[in-house]
């Protein structure tokens, strides 16, 4: 039994080491990246405090497609293709555009919602947008339909592979003792510090990692995110969301006419009121009627306790709502798998802790290359001094 449990650990062992040395360079990319984004919110809306917000005044803020006729009047803009707006009459109007023929997408604006004047583009957007496609995609051609999308759930595997094999391997004879799994010990040097930092600090990541690798697969590959959805969901809500999108087609015709905002508006504040704190007006990406409103309350504090609306652009009508007081605990989960993946669940403390975990993650890539190569080292047979040797040897 007992050369049959070493048998299985040094199988483990080869397979940690191999997933590792393949995967380090990799991983530690997605990782500073991803720590990168941890505080997003917060310093774009830090480095755009002077554009976010404007003076009330006594006259009413101007519909949607009005502000959007008055911009384009006055600027070069591209298709507008989202609007947030605010129940804060001191709040700025947040357009967004469509991607041009090239395939690249305008800057956003912050625009008056009292005369449609241009405050400026958001500080910040772009250098964020880069490393978002760097950590999901790896800046891939195709984005979200290329092989960048793959790459990084591969990885993410690769990940789960390393910390279960790591965590069997390191397991001490006195499992009980907390400093045996959580005090790295300083006073070696060399070989035996790498294994310790490798081990210990990678013990008290290993919750971390395994949240981070488990909620980015979501993002990462379909099947694992219908398996999710099927898990958690009720049977009528997992056969909705798991429903085929219909395919584009170049010979769909346009509306016969130009959508705009100001019906599904009106619908939305007739529903809502005063509930809400802000709303995301979204146009159809290929051709529909069917506008998505997502709203967030008054008293929301994550991005993803939303509700959501499908609204028709031209009659108006309420298509579907999704309210997300409504979900199940299981659709909860889902609808929080991004807030969930960055530690933003638990407040600030906890996008701090998530922040940290994944800036340490080139430590183990160091520490892991370290030991592989003195391990190397040691195998090497010693050379006989060249001094020593004599005809005939």
């Amino acid at each position: 039994m007992r050369r049959a449990g070493h048998h299985i650990k040094r199988v483990l062992f080869e397979v940690h080491s191999i997933a590792g040395l393949v995967l380090a360079l990799l991983l530690a990319l997605i990782a500073l990246t991803g720590s990168i984004m941890s505080f997003e919110d917060e310093i774009v809306d830090h480095l755009n405090a002077g554009l976010m917000q404007v003076a009330p005044r006594q006259t009413p803020a101007l519909m949607p497609d009005e502000l959007v006729a008055r911009l384009k009047a006055t600027q070069d803009v591209g298709k507008v293709a989202a609007v947030r707006l605010s129940s804060d009459p001191t709040a700025a109007v947040h357009v967004r555009f469509g991607r041009d023929e090239q395939g690249g997408r305008p800057a956003s604006l912050y625009v008056d919602p009292y005369d449609a004047s241009v405050l400026g583009s958001p500080r910040g957007e772009e250098f964020f947008a880069t490393v978002r496609r760097l950590h999901r995609w790896l800046l891939i051609p195709g984005d979200a339909k290329g092989w960048g999308r793959q790459i990084t759930g591969v990885a993410a595997l690769g990940l789960i592979v390393m910390l279960i094999s790591g965590l069997v391997l390191r397991w001490p004879r006195r499992a009980s003792s907390v400093k045996m799994w959580l005090k790295p010990n300083l006073g070696l040097g060399g070989r035996g510090l790498h294994r310790s930092l490798h081990a210990v600090i990678g013990t008290w990541v290993l919750p971390v990692y395994l949240v981070m690798t488990l909620t980015g697969l979501w993002y990462s590959f379909d099947w694992y995110k219908d398996g999710v959805v099927w898990l958690l969901s009720r049977p009528q809500v997992a056969a909705a969301k798991m429903q085929p999108k219909a395919p584009r087609t170049a010979g769909r015709a346009e509306p016969a006419q130009p959508i705009g905002f100001d019906q599904a508006w009106t619908t939305f504040q007739r529903e809502e009121g005063g509930r809400f704190s802000r709303a995301l007006l979204t146009l159809p990406a290929s051709p529909g009627t069917v506008m998505r409103i997502r709203s967030w309350g008054k008293d929301s504090t994550l991005d993803t306790t939303r509700d959501e609306f499908r609204v028709d652009a031209v009659t108006g009508q309420v298509v579907s709502a999704e309210r997300y007081a409504d979900k199940t605990f299981g659709e909860k989960i889902i609808a929080n798998v991004l807030d969930i993946h960055r530690g933003a669940f638990l407040g600030w403390p906890g996008k701090l802790a998530f922040m940290i975990a994944a800036a340490l993650m080139p430590l183990f890539a160091v520490t892991g290359v370290l030991l592989y190569l003195s391990r190397r080292k040691l195998r090497r047979p010693a050379q006989p001094p060249l001094g020593r040797l004599v005809p005939g040897e």
